[in-house]
């Protein structure tokens, strides 16, 4: 009697003219029975190479404009996320949305220190917040300030994020965004050791040096505002796009006014921040 190899292949070459498609197929599936099935990945993980640091290189904050239900609903639902929603709530509730090892989708279209693929990079906070229309803000209440500032310590130290990388949503996309708004306490924050700050006495220095010499041109300030980060072209010219930078500038640095309007004070504290 044939074997079950050898039956298969006599009646195949009876076939063959006629049922091409048929013998093909049977000859892989002979194939697949003769080799051995696919063998499990052995990976050993007990070395850990000591060249590597943390993906995460930022954290940027926002604020909702919107209700704590509805901003759990966006994020958590919609085409937009954050890794962090501090609720406003009396105690405010921490709630962790995406993994801090995966991408948010919270920064969109922007850049920092000439970086544009934010989102691969950073932690996003969102801070539940009305926000603001230009004129009119909301504040921020002392017990989300606090949790915002425990978070930090706590995001910062595990990933050793520099100071001029914790920023705000308008710093990195200054043409589209003005969250957190200038109502948001960046000055805190610094005192808590969190974030970039300038200095006083050589700010009031600076400032009284322009004020008696005159300010330096639209392209000085355009090159230091490059320097401190931020996207803007160098053109010498005050457009409306250098004056968005200038007043994203003005609401995490100065906030008693963001008009966009680079004069002594601003210049002083954008020099001062080197």
């Amino acid at each position: 009697m044939l074997s079950f190899r050898a039956t298969v292949l006599h009646l195949m070459r009876r076939q063959w003219r006629w049922h091409v498609p048929l013998a093909v197929a049977t000859l892989m599936f002979l194939a697949a029975c003769a080799g051995p099935g696919p063998k499990e990945l052995l990976i050993d993980r007990s070395i850990n190479a000591k060249s590597q640091d943390s993906r995460v290189e930022m954290v940027v904050l926002h604020y909702t404009a919107t209700t704590n239900e509805a901003s759990l609903k966006i994020l958590s639902e919609q085409n937009v996320s954050s890794h962090y929603l501090i609720t406003d709530a009396p105690r405010p509730v921490v709630y962790q949305l995406v993994d801090e090892n995966r991408r948010a989708w919270h920064a969109g279209a922007s850049q920092w220190y000439g970086r544009t693929d934010i989102n691969a990079a950073s932690i996003g906070i969102e801070i539940v917040n009305p926000g603001g229309n230009g004129t009119s803000w909301s504040p921020y209440t002392d017990a989300q300030i606090d949790t915002v500032i425990t978070l930090l310590h706590d995001i910062v130290g595990r990933h050793q994020i520099k100071p001029h990388n914790i920023v705000g949503h308008s710093d990195i996309a200054p043409q589209r965004k003005v969250d957190p708004g200038p109502l948001f306490p960046w000055k805190r924050l610094a005192d808590a050791g969190l974030g970039r700050w300038y200095s006083e006495a050589l700010k009031q220095k600076y400032e009284q040096e322009f004020l008696q010499n005159g300010l330096p041109d639209i392209a000085w300030v355009q090159s230091e505002l490059i320097r401190a980060g931020y996207a803007v072209e160098t053109h010498g010219i005050l457009d409306k796009a250098t004056r968005n930078v200038v007043a994203a500038f003005q609401m995490h640095y100065r906030p008693a006014r963001y008009d966009g309007i680079p004069d002594a004070e601003t210049m002083a504290i954008l020099k001062a921040l080197h």
